[in-house]
């Protein structure tokens, strides 16, 4: 077996986004990796830990942790079960099961996916994939920061990082990661669209929140609860967490901008976080204090993306746009 699934994701200076921001952006690549997006980090370390004499392994998902974990069973020589809403685009389907995977569909949300999932690895004895809610997931993730300042080079350091947020995995995974690096001081900048807003709403609320419903058409950010670690991350003083919402209209145009300007197309959940950029919000929050002035360099996590092809983006502009 190999010592990891994942590979090294180049980091590359976006001049444009370096305009916008008022500082230099390095954007770290994940929709590079084998199966689209960064979540191969965290299922892939999970899987090695856990599933090698496994049956075979069951993950619920509205994409890109079913396709880590597809890829990571196809590697290992198991069997993968992926149970994903009915919101899950054919898209996705199609490229899971290219991957080996059963595709069975439970549910409107993830979280109705995922009670199927749980039911799955009981009744037959399969190994459970959580798509966010693990601390081998968060270890796994907590890679990209490490890839990241390898690359930066010793005594370099970011002013922010930026990412996305659905159920929270990512960012348990970069907190491990900053303190790992020696930058716990290091801001987060935690991205979600109005509608997939579990992590907003749990920090306004002072409690974790259980949404109505999923509403953002950025149905990978659609968990309706956040991981329990990420909201004691947000309370716990051991990193800084600035969480800021865009609008799905915002996510998009930060997608197509994406695309225009790096000619990398990524998907809305991904467009969460560059519309931080694209929309000025760095320069905002430093007005507000919550950001410095100057500001180091801001490091990007481009998490990628399996559920969007022209067609779907041109389905997503008619919807959003009209």
């Amino acid at each position: 077996m190999p010592e990891h699934f994942h590979v090294n994701t180049p980091l590359l200076e976006s001049v444009s986004m370096s305009k916008m921001a008022g500082t230099a952006v390095y954007l770290k690549m994940e929709n590079c990796q084998p199966s689209g997006s960064f979540k191969i980090r965290g299922v892939g370390h999970l899987c090695q830990q856990l599933a090698s004499r496994s049956r075979g392994v069951v993950c619920s998902s509205g994409g890109n942790a079913g396709m880590a974990a597809a890829y990571v069973a196809r590697k290992m020589g198991l069997s993968a079960t992926v149970v994903v809403p009915s919101s899950t685009p054919p898209l996705v389907v199609r490229r899971l099961q290219e991957q080996g995977a059963a595709v069975k569909v439970a549910g409107k949300v993830w979280d109705d996916a995922n009670a199927e999932a749980l039911r799955l690895a009981e009744t037959e004895q399969l190994t459970f994939v959580p798509p966010f809610d693990h601390p081998l997931l968060w270890e796994g993730h907590a890679s990209v920061v490490a890839e990241a300042a390898a690359a930066l080079g010793p005594g370099a350091r970011p002013g922010a990082v930026l990412l996305s947020v659905g159920g929270g995995g990512l960012l348990c995974g970069v907190v491990h990661g900053l303190k790992d690096a020696g930058w716990a001081d290091v801001p987060i900048i935690a991205m979600e669209t109005v509608g997939a807003d579990c992590f907003n709403a749990a920090i306004k609320a002072g409690e974790l929140v259980t949404l109505d419903d999923i509403t953002s058409e950025a149905k990978c950010l659609g968990a309706k609860t956040v991981c329990r670690r990420a909201f004691e991350l947000s309370l716990s003083g051991e990193a800084t967490i600035i969480s800021e919402l865009v609008t799905d209209q915002e996510a998009l145009r930060a997608v197509q901008m994406f695309l225009d300007e790096e000619r990398v197309l990524v998907e809305m959940a991904c467009g969460a976080a560059l519309a931080a950029v694209y929309s000025g919000l760095i320069p905002r929050l430093q007005a507000q204090g919550r950001l410095p002035t100057p500001l180091r360099p801001l490091l990007v996590i481009v998490c990628g993306g399996s559920s969007i092809n022209m067609e779907q983006l041109i389905s997503l502009q008619q919807k959003l746009q009209s």
